[in-house]
């Protein structure tokens, strides 16, 4: 079956917006948020349409005819320093309500370590491998907090992060990824893409073992995604991210993550080193009960000098 360009989505959305409208009576809604409704569940099946991410990425790589190269007269616009909105920091589908379960479809194996994670959570019994001061890593670097910058130049596009330093390189120069025979697991992986007009169409594999954030599932090493990145107005980047984990996931996990730009007219504002070890006192370890803790204390200028 031929793949309906997501470029021409729209015109899909809006017929099923109609047909939405009229089977459910639901003319007092908020057309935006119906149709913001709708427009995920058409995101959702494009995904249970195929089997990996790799098939999805290629499918919209023939719809692109390739891609187009950029060249240093025609590169998009994305300067300035970004940040994830504080209110999904902790969620890995900026959808899901606090309080209710992640929207991925798990296998039982994972739902069942996802439920006892989030019980033992909620007794206060929680650990982290970010307070051993090891990288989030992707899928997990979407969600991360404080600043974000993104490098667009013809051969690669830059995708940082001032959390432990992750700086996720996209290629875009018509190479493949690395030969299979010479891969590894790594906290980002290996991302290759192309551009379609303003769009940016990833994909990553060879990705370690990691989880999607706290109360969030785990996800394995055949972890694969897609991406489709894009600058939606002078202040605003959004991605449609398909992530793809056979042992871990029964179908496609969608979600749409959302980058502000913030003022910095006095360009005070920068990407620091950022490194949790810069602290003497993030020395964390996991007790007995499966909780965080801290060692000992100290704030004394001695200690202070120590680290630098």
């Amino acid at each position: 079956m031929k793949m309906i360009r997501t470029k021409s989505i729209s015109l899909l959305i809006s017929t099923f917006l109609s047909a939405a409208l009229l089977s459910t009576g639901a003319v007092a809604q908020d057309p935006t948020q119906l149709e913001e409704s709708v427009e995920k569940q058409q995101m959702i099946e494009l995904g249970r349409r195929y089997e990996s991410a790799w098939d999805l990425y290629l499918t919209l790589r023939d719809e692109a005819d390739g891609g187009t190269r950029l060249t240093w007269d025609n590169l998009p616009d994305w300067t300035g320093l970004y940040t994830r909105p504080v209110e999904h920091i902790a969620l890995f589908d900026p959808d899901q309500p606090r309080e209710e379960l992640p929207t991925a479809s798990l296998t039982p194996e994972f739902r069942e370590r996802m439920l006892e994670r989030i019980a033992l959570s909620r007794q206060g019994i929680g650990y982290d491998l970010l307070g051993k001061c090891v990288p989030p890593g992707y899928p997990r670097w979407l969600t991360s907090p404080f600043l974000r910058e993104f490098i667009v130049t013809p051969d690669q596009t830059w995708l940082i992060t001032e959390v432990f330093n992750e700086i996720r390189r996209v290629y875009t120069d018509d190479r493949e990824h690395i030969p299979v025979d010479d891969r590894y697991p790594t906290f980002d992986g290996d991302s290759i893409g192309f551009w379609d007009g303003d769009r940016l169409i990833v994909h990553t594999t060879q990705l370690n073992v990691g989880q999607y954030t706290r109360d969030q599932p785990d996800h394995t090493d055949q972890v694969e995604s897609v991406e489709i990145w894009q600058k939606v107005d002078d202040r605003n980047i959004e991605v449609d991210v398909w992530v793809y984990d056979p042992p871990a996931l029964t179908e496609a996990w969608y979600v749409k993550q959302f980058y502000a730009k913030l003022s910095n007219e006095d360009k005070l504002l920068r990407i620091h080193y950022w490194h949790c070890f810069e602290n003497q006192n993030n020395d964390v370890y996991e007790t007995e009960e499966g909780r965080t803790q801290f060692r000992d204390f100290t704030f004394t200028d001695e200690d202070d000098r120590r680290i630098r």
